[in-house]
């Protein structure tokens, strides 16, 4: 661990003081000398090159000048007050303005002076400046500021106007890196030192901010992101092992009638390669004597849920209930009919159990639970109420568990004395090196292949130019029998734009396509729900044949007639919401069609977004476009992780790395498990440390 000298408050640092450590606190966080130093840069800027004044343009990212200041004046009136000074060279002049601080500028600029300025071009009615430039008298300047990988720090107005710039929080860290020379604790065992050939933690704080050379830099950069993906790995692993090492679980050894009736008479289909594997590797979880904590992912019709009912059947067999949780009423209740479908004619119960359930249908339903009769549950957060109590629950199976928050998920646990088994599902593919970080203390499943007898669906991307066009395609589909979504964004209930696009979209629609050939359907979330069930069954039945909504439809309509997924304003959704929703096609038989309308402005990951959707149907290929696009701050649930506090590392670019970290953490704890070793206190130290900040959840998912 870092020494006491870390703990030192911010103010007593040279240069900072009382006021400007108020502002550090508030604006950074940053209270001690410790959290400087783990302030990093947010990126590098060659200070080698030199320009003159007449060889700069707007479209450079920073240039560095040396000439005078030949004339400086304080122009403008009240808030547009600013100071405007005109540095020149041999080749032209240049203005330099400055909006914040322009007093104390100006109380402390030389005429006739020698400057070393550092700067980003801007034009202001096609008059080249620079703007907040830095500025140091060319006698005096300080060298080692000017290095070939000068860093860069972000700062907030509120400290720029304080004068606490990037430039003064680069001279906050020369300070402190004077100061701590052999005061750094090494964090790791030199058995990683040496086999990856890491610098030393003192070294890599000491480069990061002033780094000596480019190879330097990066070393810093390789050992500090290092540490981070190292003790996240080490964190998630130890958890997995002391879950396995304290949580006994059910031995579901008997594959009895219910299950082998199901398969030989009532399968649908016969399993996908990938369907067989996940669940081998389930049934091995679940004959182990231990209990079973499974992350399955597969994509959208990828056969998840079939493979879940298997195991809950495998459950039954053995004198066990279920659970299977989804995160609202409508995929609550797509499970149930679809499960209900699957088991017709089996002796298998199973009922629903959500927020809007009656209360008879309720007591009828806690009495069947508590003697056992009732086998499966489905439900809604509603299942986790302490009076819905089981005789003996044996597997919960969890539906996009990232919609659930850690407390409400552990409710589950404590419905039996023994831990049940847990099989988390997502259609959500996640990349692999965030998988491994975000369930890094879960097994991992994945079934990437599509059921036999299943179309890829065919993706175009028109302009809203081409709306007759694709109209014309809808008629050719709807009189062929075919169904129509039509999808327009919702971000906000309370945004009257979206609003006004979706009633817009909605009356061009009943324009295109009159009555009585043609009925239409609108769903949207302003609706009451027994108006918007209404509707979504009058779709189902085929009593429309158009469907314009909102996102409502992105998960929980299964309607296999419907073949052609219309999304409006497509620019404006995410890759993933997008994958989402061109998932409620291709559902039947049919061929089915996704297409996405946009204007013509757009931007460059638009571009990126809309070319890979019209590319692939891949989920995990899109998920790592996705991931690569937004990082992984952005992604659907991954905030609530609490495992994802990266200064440096990024989990969409550092993959490598990531498999290094995880590698060396798992051969340390084989090799020692309790981390007892001498060589190891260092690590146990750390890890302790950190781990007094985090509930600990070890023993549930």
């Amino acid at each position: 661990m870092l020494n006491s000298l870390l703990q030192t408050p911010i103010e007593y640092l040279k240069g900072v003081g009382s006021q400007r450590a108020e502002i550090l606190k508030k604006e950074l966080g940053i209270f001690t000398y410790g959290d400087l130093l783990v302030y990093y840069p947010y990126r590098y800027i060659d200070r080698t090159k030199f320009y003159t004044i007449a060889e700069i343009n707007d479209q450079l990212n920073y240039v560095q000048l040396v000439g005078k200041i030949t004339h400086f004046e304080v122009v403008g009136e009240k808030h547009g007050k600013r100071l405007v000074a005109k540095l020149k060279d041999k080749s032209g002049s240049i203005e330099l303005v400055w909006f914040q601080s322009y007093q104390w500028w100006a109380n402390n600029l030389k005429l006739n002076t020698e400057y070393l300025v550092f700067g980003k071009p801007s034009s202001f009615n096609s008059k080249l400046n620079l703007v907040h430039p830095e500025l140091d008298v060319l006698s005096e300047a300080n060298v080692t500021l000017n290095t070939s990988m000068q860093p860069m720090y972000l700062t907030s107005e509120k400290m720029k106007s304080r004068g606490i710039d990037s430039r003064a929080i680069r001279k906050m860290q020369q300070t402190l890196n004077g100061l701590i020379n052999g005061t750094i604790a090494e964090v790791l065992p030199s058995s990683i030192l040496h086999s990856l050939q890491l610098i030393s933690k003192e070294d890599a704080l000491k480069n990061i901010h002033v780094p000596t050379d480019a190879v330097l830099l990066q070393k810093a950069q390789w050992r500090l992101k290092f540490d981070e993906l190292f003790f996240i790995q080490l964190k998630l692993l130890r958890l997995k092992a002391i879950r396995v090492q304290q949580n006994n679980g059910f031995v579901f050894s008997k594959v009895g009638d219910y299950f082998t009736t199901f398969y030989s008479k009532h399968l649908p289909f016969e399993l996908t390669m990938a369907q067989k594997k996940v669940m081998k590797e389930i049934r091995a979880d679940l004959g182990s004597g231990k209990q079973m904590n499974r992350l399955l992912q597969g994509d959208v019709g990828s056969g998840k849920t079939l493979v879940a009912l298997m195991c809950m059947l495998l459950a039954l067999d053995n004198g066990f209930q279920s659970c299977l949780m989804a995160p609202t009423e409508i995929l609550a209740k797509q499970h149930f009919d679809t499960l209900q479908q699957l088991l017709q004619g089996t002796e298998v119960k199973l009922k629903l159990l959500t927020g809007s359930s009656k209360s008879k249908h309720r007591k009828l339903l806690h009495e069947e639970l508590e003697q056992g009769s009732l086998h499966f549950l489905i439900g809604t957060h509603a299942v986790l109420e302490d009076n819905v109590k089981f005789k003996n629950l044996g597997l919960v199976v969890i539906d996009e568990q990232h919609r659930f928050g850690v407390e409400q998920r552990s409710k589950m646990w404590k419905k039996n004395v023994q831990a049940p088994h847990i099989l988390v599902m997502t259609a959500t593919p996640i990349p692999r090196t965030l998988a491994m970080t975000l369930y890094g203390d879960l097994d991992i499943s994945i079934i990437d292949e599509l059921p036999p007898g299943r179309k890829s669906i065919i993706t175009t991307h028109r302009f809203d130019s081409a709306r007759i066009a694709v109209f014309s395609f809808m008629r050719e589909q709807i009189k062929a029998g075919r169904q129509v979504y039509v999808v327009y964004p919702l971000i906000k209930e309370s945004e009257k734009m979206d609003y006004k696009d979706l009633m817009d979209g909605y009356e061009s629609i009943v324009r295109a396509f009159p009555l009585p050939e043609f009925k239409v359907s609108i769903v949207h979330g302003k609706m009451k729900a027994a108006d918007k069930e209404y509707e979504m069954q009058r779709f189902v039945k085929n009593e429309t044949q158009i469907m314009v909504a909102t996102t409502v439809i992105e998960v929980g309509v299964n309607v296999p007639n419907a073949n052609i997924m219309i999304i409006e304003s497509a620019e404006r959704f995410g890759l993933s919401q997008l994958h989402q929703l061109r998932g409620r096609v291709g559902r039947g038989a049919e061929q089915s069609y996704c297409i996405l309308m946009t204007s013509y402005k757009l931007g460059e990951d638009t571009k990126v977004r809309l070319e890979t959707m019209v590319r692939t149907n891949d989920g995990f290929e899109i998920a790592d476009v996705d991931f690569k696009l937004r990082g992984p701050g952005d992604l659907q649930g991954t905030q609530q992780s609490g495992t994802l506090d990266l200064k440096l590392a990024d989990l969409s670019k550092d993959a490598t790395l990531l498999q290094i970290a995880r590698d060396a953490a798992t051969k340390l704890l084989v090799d020692d498990p309790a981390l007892t070793s001498p060589e190891n206190q260092a690590v146990q130290g750390y890890f302790n440390n950190q781990g007094k900040q985090l509930t600990n959840w070890a023993k549930i998912s």
